[in-house]
């Protein structure tokens, strides 16, 4: 509801606002006023039709509908079927359950004396006694194939050893044999050769080639340039004046 004797908003005791200020005020009042209003009125209305329509309709609802109905439910519906639900289970434990659980019961006595037991009895007589007896008799070979293996493994890795051995020792001489073969047949030679080389036939080389330089080279250009060009050119003349030449 409104409430006249409500405090204005702001500072109580506030000295007088500005133009603006009032003029703002009396926009937003003439705007708030009919919203106010309406707000004011739908709430009327609305504790109105809750006081004197929503709740009496509902109390009546409640008493007259939904609590018979309710009633109905549990005692034609929930409990019949909860008495029909305990009626099942106690079928199902007693014709199902029962039966199945005797039915196992038996299954696994009957399975144990008839299958488990005799089926463990002949693997112990039949296989695992013999298997231990036999286990006990070859135990003895078994030793002495074992420390057999063992002495031959030793023994083969003794020869392992003296053979690599061995062929260490061959490559080695082989490659000292090899080089001093060669420090006393081809190396000699390789020196030699070597020497002749870079004192005799470099020298020679050298010489012969700047003799042809200064010889062999000149007179070849000069021959060219005196003799066979010329030739060349007077041919070449010679067979374009007869018509050979195009």
């Amino acid at each position: 509801m409104i409430n006249p004797s409500s405090p204005e908003p702001g500072n109580a005791g506030a000295p007088p606002a500005p133009l603006l200020v009032a003029v703002a005020r009396g926009i937003a009042l003439v705007v708030v006023v009919p919203l106010r209003l309406a707000w004011e009125l739908v709430a009327v209305v609305g504790r109105w039709l809750h006081r004197w329509l929503l709740a009496p309709v509902g109390r009546f609802l409640d008493r007259w509908l939904l609590r018979p109905l309710g009633w109905l439910l549990r005692h034609l519906v929930w409990l019949p079927l909860v008495w029909l639900g305990r009626g099942l289970a106690w079928l199902l434990r007693t014709l199902v359950w029962v039966p199945l659980v005797w039915l196992g019961r038996g299954l696994a006595w009957l399975a144990r004396t008839v299958v488990w037991l005799p089926l463990a009895w002949l693997a112990y007589h039949l296989i695992w006694l013999p298997v231990r007896w036999l286990a006990r008799l070859l135990a003895p070979l078994g030793r002495l194939l074992v420390a057999g293996l063992a002495a031959l493994g030793r023994w083969l890795a003794a020869v392992g050893r003296v053979l690599l051995h061995a062929l260490a020792w061959a490559w080695w001489a082989a490659g000292r044999l090899l080089w001093w073969c060669y420090a006393l047949t081809l190396r000699p030679f390789v020196l030699g050769a070597g020497w002749l080389w870079r004192h005799a036939v470099r020298p020679v080389g050298r010489a012969v080639a700047a003799a042809w330089r200064a010889t062999v080279s000149p007179a070849a250009r000069w021959v060219r340039r005196a003799v066979l060009d010329p030739v060349r050119q007077a041919t070449r003349e010679v067979l374009t004046a007869l018509g050979l030449r195009g």
